[in-house]
């Protein structure tokens, strides 16, 4: 690769290894110098985002329970026996599927709630660009290379990376376990969260088994890989000393490698109890993408199934452990989807790409409950119907950035590059 090449692509979105001998942590600026507001952020509130990657089928997730009748007309091969669908305390029309055990004892707990049906005008039903809208905060017609957590950060932090770490945050900024830094996390002009690559290499560097000073070094002789590569080696050792300060974790979370989710969420609650100043973590679970076989002959079981209970199993064992550590009262998670899937199932027994889906919420501070009202399914659904738009996600968003840290409205709107009614998330 040619050297101006290389330079143009790592300013503008390749994340550069730390080569921390495979550890990969990664991390990415650009250019420097942006005159902005004053960080304004001096609480310690912490947003965790898990990403549901495929397109979440929101009705076999959420059931209709008013609307039973007209559920299993629409799917007759798939739909939920009424006699096993879990339901919800104080909310009689609705019901989770069986698989989410954990996640309807949270709700019944008052520590987990429903936004109904989130969704965008005019949505898109390609995975890459619906995916795109979310992380970005765009509408379905504009591309915008920042993410919307991205923007946020570099609203509070607008020094970042020239005067990173520092004093006052001597942490970074967002941190995603997986491969790469999400887009929801990329700034104007450089992302300002890093990735944890996995939790095997986690473990490593917290083990003392990776030599987090590494001399190597790609393009030693470039001035700004270097400077990056040097608050990359910083962070991991931070990372590192707030992870051996807690050494007892809850007993609740299963083993390690039976659950991927649950095993990126440990690291999270992790690092939150032994101090990181970071304030948005991203961990992500896929296959969603359920157009054939999305149960078994026992419906209550197949594909979707599996994907829930290990989504549910996470969240409650991620809760539980905030609990034990004595963070719970710190933290709010809140899932996402690409996009739902359609009214009716498919003949191949499963759903293709639909519009609005549920969005949970949780954490000990929310306002619990269902927010809006069960989707309306006609008495005879055809292949086209969709689950009509209620709430606007990124009304989701702005609520978390008011709400929950306390961001001034006229600064949420420019964020978010839009004024959005709240929701009462929080």
């Amino acid at each position: 690769m040619k050297r101006r090449k290389f330079l143009r692509d790592t300013i503008t979105g390749i994340v550069l290894p730390s080569f921390l001998q495979g550890v990969s942590l990664k991390a990415l600026a650009g250019t420097p110098g942006l005159h902005a507001r004053h960080a304004r952020l001096n609480d310690d509130r912490v947003l965790v985002l898990i990403q549901l990657a495929g397109g979440n089928d929101g009705l076999n997730t959420v059931i209709p329970f008013d609307q039973y009748s007209n559920y299993t007309a629409a799917r007759p091969n798939i739909f939920l026996p009424q006699e096993k669908v879990l339901r919800l305390n104080g909310f009689d029309a609705t019901a989770f599927n069986p698989a989410m055990a954990n996640m309807h004892q949270l709700f019944n707990e008052g520590k987990l709630g429903v936004v109904q049906a989130v969704s965008y005008p005019k949505p898109n039903f390609s995975h890459f660009r619906a995916t795109d809208i979310w992380m970005s905060g765009s509408d379905s017609d504009k591309v915008v290379s920042s993410g919307w957590a991205g923007r946020f950060l570099n609203d509070v932090y607008p020094q970042f990376p020239d005067n990173f770490p520092n004093e006052a945050m001597p942490d970074p900024l967002a941190i995603q376990v997986g491969a790469v830094v999400s887009t929801a996390l990329q700034g104007p002009l450089f992302t300002m969260g890093m990735a944890i690559s996995n939790p095997a290499g986690f473990y490593k560097l917290v083990e003392g088994k990776v030599n987090v000073n590494a001399n190597s070094r790609w393009g030693e002789q470039l001035d700004y890989i270097e400077l990056m590569s040097q608050k990359t080696d910083q962070y991991a050792t931070v990372i590192k000393k707030a992870a051996q300060k807690v050494t007892t974790q809850s007993p609740d979370w299963p083993a390690a490698g039976k659950n991927p989710l649950a095993d990126q969420l440990k690291i999270v609650s992790r690092l939150i109890a032994g101090g990181l100043k970071t304030k948005v973590y991203m961990v992500s679970t896929g296959s969603f993408d359920t157009h054939a076989k999305q149960t078994e002959t026992d419906t209550t079981t197949g594909t979707h199934a599996k994907l829930l209970q290990r989504v549910s199993e996470a969240i409650g064992a991620f809760m539980n452990d905030l609990k034990f550590l004595q963070i719970e009262d710190r933290v709010m998670g809140m899932t996402f989807s690409e996009f739902g899937r359609r009214i009716k199932s498919n003949a191949s027994g499963g759903t293709d790409h639909g519009a609005a889906a549920p969005v949970f919420y949780f954490g000990n501070a929310i306002k619990p409950g269902i927010i809006g009202s069960n989707p309306v399914i006609p008495e005879k659904a055809t292949v086209n119907d969709n689950v009509p738009m209620q709430h606007d996600f990124r009304s989701l968003y702005a609520s978390v950035l008011q709400n929950w840290f306390n961001m001034p409205v006229q600064d949420v709107q420019q964020i978010l590059m839009g004024d959005f009614p709240l929701t009462a998330i929080v």
